[in-house]
Formats: C-alpha cells, sequence, structure tokens
C-alpha cells in the first residue's frame, strides 16, 4: 500500500534497459534536484520522449535548458501574472460560466476536465503566444495520443516494436504536434516583420503582455526549430496539468461536501458584498492570495499532494554517486521518484496521508501554515528546476475554483461501469506522462443560488 511506502531505495532491473533505482527518501531526493550537473535527463528520458518533446525545456540540459528557462522567466515575472489574473482570465471565465449556464438550462451532461481544459488552453493561448487556441484545435487531441504513448514507452521495453506495427496513427500526431509548433513560430515571426516594417507595435489592448512568451524565446534562441520545441513544452505545462488538477481538486470536493462547503463560506466571508446570484467577477490578482483565501489554497495543496500532475520523474546519473541514505550509483544509471507515492507516505504526512484533509496545511487560526520542502513534495520540482509556473498555477487554480464553486452546484455523474469495476467507484487516470482522469469528469450543473435571488451575503453562508 502507498501508506507503507518507507524511505526505502529499491532497485529495477530490466533486461535492455540501463540500471535503475526509486528513490522515496526526501534527503535523496534533494540530492538528485541539487546537483543538475550530475543528474540530468540523459539519453533513457530523451530517447523516449523526443518525438513529442524535441529539444524543448523538458527534454534540455545544459545551455539549451538556461537558455529556455531565462526566456520562461522574463513571461512569468509578477507583472505579467498580474496581468494573467486580472486582464486575461475573466473574458475566459465569463465564456465559461456561459458555457455552463447553458448545460444548466438544457440539464445536459458536461465533463469538467474538457471544461478546464479548454479554458486553460485558451488562457496560454492568449497570453503566451498571442492566438486564438480552443482546445478543440487537431492539435490538442494528437497532443493527448502522444503524451499517452510516450507514458507508455516508460513502462514497455518492447515499444519500439509495438509502434512499428501499430504506430501509423501516432506517427500522424507526432507530425501534427510538430506542425502546430511550427505554426506558432512562423505566425508570430510574420507579425514582427509586419510590425518592424510598418514601424508599429502591438498595443496593450491587442496583446497586454509586452513580453509574452513566443516573443521572449524568439529573442533568446535563434534556431526557431527549437523556439517551436520550447513553445510546445510550455504549452503542454501550462494547460494540461493544470486543468487536470483543477479537474481532481473539484473531484475530490464533489467526494468530500464538507470541504466544499468550507471553501464556499470562505469565500462568503472573503467577498461580503457579492450577492448570491452574481458572479464572483470580483476575484482579482490581490484577493486569491495565500493570505486572501486560506482555506481555498489548502484544498489545491491538498489535491496537489494526492493527485500530482505529474506522477513520477527521472533522471540519469553522468558518473559514479553516493546517495545520502549509502545507495551507491555507476554511471549511466536511472533514478525514479515517485511524487504520488511520497505524497501518501506517512512517515512525510502523518499516520492520515491517505485522507483528503485540507486542514492539515492550516494553523489554528486558519492561515497557511504548513511548510513542506520541495524535497518532501516535489510537486514543483525543486532545485535549480523548480517549476517556473508555480505561482501561476496556484493562483489560476484558486481564482477559477473561486468562482466556479461560488455559483454552481455541481453532481458527480457516476456511470454504472464506474460503480460495477471494483474499485469502490473511485475514478482513476489514464496511462500517460501526466495525469488526466480517465474518461473525464462527467457532471450535472445547477445554479448554487436561485437566480432571482439578489440577497446580499455579509460574513457568512448558509448551506
Amino acid at each position: 500500500m502507498a501508506s507503507d511506502y518507507r524511505f526505502s531505495t529499491f532497485e529495477i532491473s530490466v533486461p535492455s534497459l540501463p540500471p535503475a533505482i526509486v528513490i522515496s527518501d526526501p534527503k535523496n531526493v534533494e540530492h538528485v534536484l541539487k546537483n543538475e550537473q550530475l543528474f540530468i535527463k540523459g539519453t533513457f528520458f530523451r530517447s523516449r520522449s523526443w518525438d513529442l518533446f524535441g529539444n524543448g525545456i523538458i527534454n534540455a540540459d545544459g545551455d539549451l535548458w538556461r537558455i529556455q528557462r531565462k526566456a520562461g522567466l522574463r513571461f512569468f515575472s509578477n507583472a505579467n501574472l498580474k496581468i494573467f489574473l486580472d486582464e486575461a482570465l475573466p473574458p475566459i471565465l465569463d465564456d465559461t460560466e456561459r458555457f455552463l449556464d447553458g448545460a444548466v438550462n438544457s440539464k445536459e451532461t458536461v465533463d469538467m476536465q474538457e471544461v478546464f481544459l479548454e479554458l486553460t488552453t485558451r488562457l496560454m493561448g492568449k497570453m503566451a503566444y498571442d492566438m486564438d487556441m480552443p482546445a478543440s484545435l487537431p492539435f490538442s487531441k494528437a497532443f493527448d495520443l502522444a503524451s499517452g504513448a510516450i507514458g507508455d514507452r516508460f513502462q514497455n521495453p518492447f515499444w519500439k516494436i509495438k509502434e512499428f506495427v501499430l504506430g501509423a496513427t501516432l506517427r500522424r500526431a507526432f507530425l501534427e504536434v510538430k506542425r502546430f509548433g511550427n505554426d506558432i513560430v512562423s505566425s508570430t515571426v510574420a507579425k514582427r516583420q509586419t510590425s518592424r516594417e510598418g514601424m508599429t507595435s502591438f498595443t496593450k489592448a491587442e496583446n497586454p503582455l509586452q513580453n509574452n512568451l513566443i516573443n521572449s524565446l524568439l529573442d533568446h534562441i535563434p534556431d526557431h526549430q527549437v523556439v517551436a520545441d520550447a513553445a510546445m513544452n510550455y504549452l503542454s505545462a501550462g494547460r494540461d496539468t493544470t486543468a487536470q488538477s483543477l479537474t481532481w481538486t473539484l473531484y475530490l470536493l464533489l467526494r468530500h461536501p464538507e470541504h466544499q462547503e468550507a471553501l464556499i463560506r470562505e469565500l462568503a466571508t472573503a467577498f461580503p458584498s457579492v450577492s448570491r446570484s452574481s458572479s464572483l467577477r470580483t476575484v482579482t490578482y490581490n484577493n486569491v492570495q495565500p493570505a486572501e483565501l486560506p482555506y481555498t489554497h489548502s484544498v489545491f495543496s491538498e489535491t496537489l499532494r494526492l493527485c500530482p500532475p505529474v506522477p513520477f520523474e527521472l533522471k540519469e546519473c553522468v558518473a559514479p554517486t553516493t546517495f545520502p541514505d549509502g545507495t551507491w550509483l555507476p554511471k549511466g544509471s536511472v533514478v525514479i521518484w515517485v511524487p504520488w507515492a511520497m505524497g501518501r507516505s506517512h512517515r512525510i504526512w502523518g499516520d492520515d496521508s491517505e485522507q483528503f484533509r485540507p486542514e492539515r496545511w492550516l494553523n489554528a487560526a486558519g492561515s497557511i501554515n504548513l511548510q513542506k520542502s520541495a524535497f518532501e513534495f516535489p510537486v514543483f520540482n525543486g532545485g535549480p528546476r523548480i517549476c517556473l509556473g508555480k505561482k501561476l498555477a496556484e493562483l489560476l487554480a484558486v481564482a477559477v475554483l473561486a468562482r466556479l464553486t461560488w455559483r454552481y452546484e455541481i453532481t458527480e455523474v457516476i456511470a454504472k461501469k464506474l460503480r460495477d469495476c471494483g474499485s469502490g467507484g473511485e475514478r482513476k487516470s489514464q496511462n500517460s506522462l501526466t495525469l488526466p482522469m480517465e474518461d473525464g469528469l462527467p457532471v450535472k450543473v445547477s445554479r448554487r443560488w436561485p437566480a432571482a435571488s439578489e440577497t446580499t451575503i455579509g460574513g457568512g453562508c448558509n448551506t
């Protein structure tokens, strides 16, 4: 069981593959994450993920990684995060609410995983690439197929044979992803050329980010194919992981309604002037900070603990090394750590580690208090490669949860197949590099407050 997952180090031996170990001691994880020149992505990872990620930041090491990270740092500045939350997100959330209002009226079932993916794809498309990018584009389905196949490559030592025989659809998916990345670059290059020739610049109304991601990448990287790879890597990190985390957060709230009620009470206290029938459009960068909405943040953190969007990580060592627990590893070995399992460790999280309990992140006064190191809670990686989008992901998730849980009563639709599958009706993830929910999250939606009511809430909420 995951709850018995101790700080042991396990050896994995598979014919035709390099020697590998699985680590779980945070000190061992720290040894890997802090020594980026000793532990790299390496040929084992890149040979399996190359068709999807190419020379992008997910695959890159050394100078190629550093230059892409530098470009990303400029994009994920605090000034840009404020624009994300205050200018770009509200109209997209308005569209999301209009779609859900339609589902309220039609009483149709909607898949919230698709809803969240549409939201994050459009947001990243606008802010990172200055594009209208709905999730319905062929690229999106191609990427999902490719990501699942890459995940299978890490589990199946005979993946080359399988894809040689059955891989025609997969090869088309890889080509579609590459085509889309190249289109993003060529479109931006054309816009930049037109701007220079006409001696004009994009106005803030057209693109509120003066340094959007694609322009930052083009400013730092002369090779347009590397820029295209980097663009696809950042898009994957920005849309897939956040949408999936929102899906699992909503799912856990639906399965634990007492925590959803506590979240609603916090919103009612934080926004006392918002009427029950209104949308929570007063959500901004400033008022979704942890100090303002600590319980909502704790709900998201607790979800990331139990359902990390990247459930496993691996690196390859370029020289012999000895870990803090005494384990010696030869050059060329692979090191794996599993945030999904570490999030359930009794030694890190206590005897209730398998329970969804957001309160563990709060002190007696209700403020965020529990601080775990990046090596105990490696959801956002750690060391020099700590996730650039950590703060954006947290604030975006809290803003979306606040608006949608305030406005809608959401009820999970549990199909007979799920009830009878022998897992107690618990939903599971599908095979992928990340953690998409298998078959999505089908729900029915209704308005939480009657639309005709204009009652103003003054600090409390009767649920």
